[in-house]
């Protein structure tokens, strides 16, 4: 028998989501209701109390409306999130009362967060001044015209600076929001709360402050039984003869297909998904990195550092020591 480390459950973690006044973006609101508000099922207890705030006290529209005042849902508040603010497009800006609220927020030691465009409400509450930032894409030029003190980058999913994050627009959301629960609760956490939405776990760089775009998912159609193959395969060595085998193509038609459709080579992916598995044994077993190498496909312990230097930024080691939470153990079939 094999132990297995188990996170315990832990006191909810507040979750305030701060809508405009006007017009509510579905998308990221969605985001969040899913990743923090259906957190509760079959993972060991309440992980977070996700709060929907209407700004300024008014009812903010969105499916079945959500009706709380800005301050009452504010207060107390771990984790504050400033939904799009499609107001900017009309020149509209937040009131001094949520720009108030949210420096006060700020000023306790919440952590900021914004979707898409709700990175103008924080640059105009002064809490981007100096700082990396990001927000959808198109608008990313007309941030960085209004806020000069913000060091906006439009070519990174999401930005990670600590107690202020901001992603990009739409489906970013999903990815910085996983992300939060990640650091939180560590990759089991996230990857359970991933695998129940239906989404990918990890389209990011990895703990790197700054999260390289994701290369795009591979067609289902073409690559979906191969890579399906592969990662059951991980701690076996793999060519792209292999690969392109399963696939039923030449080895060099299948590198070139693969790298249209993914934007990376065989050999990259199957780097990142070694990396990915060794996170997560590091996370939730207490397995030597010896062995975990040798598991993930790496051979070697030395193999394994090297990658996750040059992917995270960090030792295996450090990594562990990082990330593990508090845990329990228990039992499951070697």
């Amino acid at each position: 028998m094999t132990r297995v480390a188990m996170i315990l459950p832990m006191a909810p973690h507040v979750i305030a989501a701060v809508l405009p006044p006007e017009q509510v973006s579905p998308l990221e609101l969605a985001a969040a209701v899913e990743i923090f508000g259906a957190t509760n099922l079959d993972l060991g207890g309440p992980l977070y109390e996700l709060r929907v705030c209407g700004a300024e006290g008014r009812r903010a529209r969105a499916v079945g409306g959500f009706d709380l005042s800005f301050v009452e849902g504010l207060d107390g508040a771990d984790t504050v999130i400033a939904m799009p603010w499609d107001a900017w497009d009309h020149g509209g800006e937040p009131t001094a009362e949520v720009l108030g609220a949210l420096r006060a927020a700020h000023a306790r030691g919440a952590r900021m967060v914004s979707f898409c465009t709700g990175a103008f409400v924080l640059a105009a509450a002064g809490l981007l001044d100096g700082r990396p930032a990001t927000t959808h894409w198109r608008q990313a030029g007309e941030l960085a015209e209004r806020y000069p003190s913000v060091r906006v980058d439009p070519r990174v999913l999401y930005v990670d600076d600590g107690d202020v994050l901001t992603s990009a627009g739409a489906a970013a959301s999903i990815d910085l929001a996983l992300h939060l629960v990640r650091l939180d609760h560590g990759a089991d956490v996230a990857n359970a709360i991933a695998r129940r939405s239906v989404v990918p776990p990890h389209r990011d760089g990895g703990q790197a402050q700054y999260v390289e775009m994701p290369v795009p998912e591979p067609d289902p159609d073409t690559f979906s039984d191969t890579l399906a193959w592969a990662l059951d395969h991980l701690g076996e060595p793999l060519a792209v003869a292999d690969l392109a085998a399963r696939a039923h193509m030449s080895p060099r038609t299948f590198a070139r297909r693969f790298r249209a459709v993914t934007g990376a080579t065989p050999h990259q992916w199957l780097l990142r998904q070694r990396v990915l598995q060794a996170q997560a044994l590091l996370e939730t077993t207490d397995e030597p990195v010896e062995r975990i190498a040798h598991s993930c496909g790496f051979g070697a312990a030395s193999a394994l550092r090297l990658h996750f230097q040059r992917t995270l930024g960090t030792s295996p080691q450090a990594y562990r020591r990082t990330f593990r939470r508090s845990l329990r153990t228990g039992d499951a079939a070697a």
